[in-house]
């Protein structure tokens, strides 16, 4: 049987397409990492890895064994959770993954409602476990066992890749991003968007954060001539730098929404310039925990 640490690894490098971002998410050396897949294959006894694809692909074997190490890995994770979540002394906690937003705001008023509903779910003998990230190493943590809830964006262009066999999820909220600029002392947006209009200052995102993806994909057929300025992998941060009059950016409804009540800020274009998105939360299909089942079911039925 091989070692449960290279069948993660090989998760991992699935779930990348890159070796060194597989290492960096397995928190070991990049030669490190290439030995650990390469004992893997040896142990299977045939080439598991495509190595001169880029991004990396898996060799049917490699697909194959994919398929069973994902189903082994998750559910010795669950194992290991309730084993732990029921020893004695010890306090039941709940494990929810999310991006650093998603955690200061829609998550953190879940755990709330969670907290303080009748009958209360989170009693005084439990605790919560919120880990914070990109969506694609959140998405591993999932599948390895290592959460029991994942809570992140979804939309087309960054559609969450969880088998629907094996894993469900609600929808917890819907919220759109809408473009928004400071105002100035005259109350008129310091920002305007318009068709052959002068160039604007854009903020953005970087590389692995979700807004990423769904903004850029936006973008590319935008009309106006928007010119990258900042470039931030914090929501916090892009709405800090749009409140400076730094530029424009495309924030979250929910975020911005107060701001452009107060006359903070303004909301630019009509609705051609929303982009809906869902929160969504994902869960294995296998039975969880005590606790994890109890805040799925009363979600699910404040949701019904």
């Amino acid at each position: 049987m091989a070692d449960l640490k290279l069948l993660e690894d090989l998760i991992a490098l699935a779930r990348t397409g890159s070796f060194v971002r597989a290492a960096e998410l397995r928190h070991v050396t990049h030669p490190a990492f290439g030995r650990r897949i390469r004992a893997l294959e040896v142990w299977a006894g045939a080439p598991l890895v495509e190595r001169q694809h880029l991004p990396v692909t898996l060799t049917p074997e490699g697909e194959a064994l994919l398929k069973t190490a994902t189903q082994v890995v998750e559910q010795m994770g669950l194992v290991r959770h309730r084993i732990r979540s029921s020893g004695a002394g010890g306090e039941a906690v709940l494990r929810i993954a999310t991006g650093r937003s998603l955690a200061r705001t829609l998550v953190a008023d879940w755990i709330a409602r969670l907290r303080h509903r009748t009958p209360k779910v989170l009693t005084e003998g439990t605790q919560v476990e919120l880990s914070t990230g990109k969506a694609q190493d959140l998405v591993v943590r999932l599948e390895q066992g290592k959460v029991d809830l994942l809570c992140c964006y979804e939309h087309p262009a960054l559609s969450v890749p969880l088998s629907p066999a094996r894993y469900r999820y609600m929808t917890l909220a819907t919220d759109k991003l809408v473009p928004v600029s400071q105002v100035d002392t005259r109350g008129r947006a310091r920002y305007t968007l318009q068709d052959g209009g002068p160039p604007v200052p854009l903020i953005t995102y970087t590389g692995g954060l979700a807004m990423e993806r769904i903004v850029g994909d936006r973008l590319e057929t935008t009309p106006y001539a928007l010119t990258p300025f900042v470039r931030s992998d914090s929501l916090d941060a892009a709405h800090g730098a749009v409140a400076k009059g730094v530029g424009v950016a495309w924030l979250p409804w929910s975020m911005v929404a107060a701001d452009c009540r107060r006359g903070v800020l303004a909301a630019l274009g009509g609705r051609s310039e929303e982009i809906a998105f869902e929160v969504r939360l994902y869960r294995p299909r296998a039975r969880l925990t005590d606790l994890a089942e109890a805040a799925w079911e009363a979600t699910a039925n404040r949701k019904a």
